[in-house]
Formats: structure tokens, C-alpha cells, sequence
């Protein structure tokens, strides 16, 4: 009988430890998963709406280049600092908030936004956090918003590599994307 004790015993703290990894890594996995500050390129189409034409991730703070085009169609290039991207992602959201943001529409079949929605668009979770930015994603009008301002490649192999990495099977052989995997545990349930 005590053999059988220690069997269970084993058992136990073997499960103990799978749980105690699996907390660690999803714990070291979320501090991957914050919000990383972009440097954008964001350029004035004819209709004199915007779309990023570059985005790359970036150590420092967020940034970006804005190319305008004035009456002569001469493009001219400005530096906005992340105060000023906040300043207008935070003006846009309270619109967004509202209910009178270009981004709570459906996108129109012209590229491209207003300036401050396509900040918002691209960058909401590095500029006001992760959970704003995982609000917003929730959102489909956002979402399909969001992808179509975004012509840079970073974004499209980003869009990519998340859409590959959806299907992949997990440890435990469920489906992360299937609905329908049936699972077991250790214990019979």
C-alpha cells in the first residue's frame, strides 16, 4: 500500500511541476508579448488621407516621419516625437470612444485615413498600452482598418507569421485554432 502512495505521490508532484513551468513560461511569455514602440513612415495619399508606407520595431521611444503633399503635389517630410503620436492616438480614441471615428466605420474603398486614426490604427498598444490596444483589436471595423492603412512589409509578415503560428498544434496535442479537440487530463476528465 505505501507503494502505492509514493506512485501517487510522484504523480502529483510531477503535475505540480508541469504547472509550475507552464506558469513561469506563460509569465516570461506576456513580458514578450509588450507592447514594442514603432518608428512609422506615414504618407499623404492624393485623397489626402494617410497610410504607413514603413514601420520597423525600435528600442527607443516611438517615432515617425510624416510626407505631406501641399496643392503643388510637392511631398515635404516632418518629425513627430511620441508625445505628439500620443497626443493625437489619445484625441482619436476618445473619438473612437464616441462613436465618431473614421475607425468605428467601415473602411471606404479609398486607401488610407486621417492622420490621427492611422496612428491610433498602427500604433495604439506602444503608444497607450496593451490593454487599449487589445480593446481596440477586438473591435472588427478596427481590425479591417488597421490592415489597411498598414501597407509596410513589416506588418505584412508580422500579419504572416501570427496566421502560421495560429495553426500549430500545442504541447498537449490540441489544436490552439480547433473548436472541436477534444482533451483528457491526467486524471480521466
Amino acid at each position: 500500500m505505501k507503494h502505492i502512495s509514493t506512485i501517487g505521490s510522484a504523480a502529483l508532484l510531477g503535475s505540480m511541476g508541469i504547472v509550475v513551468m507552464s506558469t513561469i513560461t506563460g509569465c516570461s511569455g506576456q513580458q514578450e508579448q509588450k507592447a514594442q514602440n514603432r518608428f512609422l513612415i506615414i504618407e499623404q495619399q492624393v485623397n489626402g488621407k494617410y497610410i504607413v508606407v514603413e514601420e520597423m520595431p525600435t528600442e527607443g521611444p516611438s517615432r515617425s516621419i510624416i510626407r505631406e503633399r501641399d496643392a503643388n503635389g510637392v511631398v515635404t517630410e516632418r518629425f513627430m516625437n511620441e508625445d505628439e503620436m500620443r497626443h493625437l492616438a489619445e484625441q482619436e480614441y476618445q473619438k473612437v470612444q464616441n462613436g465618431q471615428s473614421e475607425l468605428n466605420q467601415e473602411p471606404s474603398s479609398s486607401p488610407g485615413m486621417g492622420l490621427a486614426g492611422t496612428i491610433l490604427a498602427v500604433a495604439a498598444g506602444s503608444l497607450m498600452g496593451n490593454m487599449i490596444g487589445n480593446a481596440l483589436m477586438g473591435n472588427k471595423n478596427f481590425q479591417r482598418h488597421s490592415n489597411s492603412v498598414n501597407k509596410s512589409a513589416y506588418h505584412k509578415s508580422a500579419a504572416s507569421r501570427s496566421r502560421s503560428s495560429a495553426s500549430k498544434k500545442s504541447f498537449f496535442g490540441g489544436s490552439k485554432t480547433g473548436s472541436s479537440t477534444r482533451r483528457t487530463s491526467f486524471f480521466g476528465g
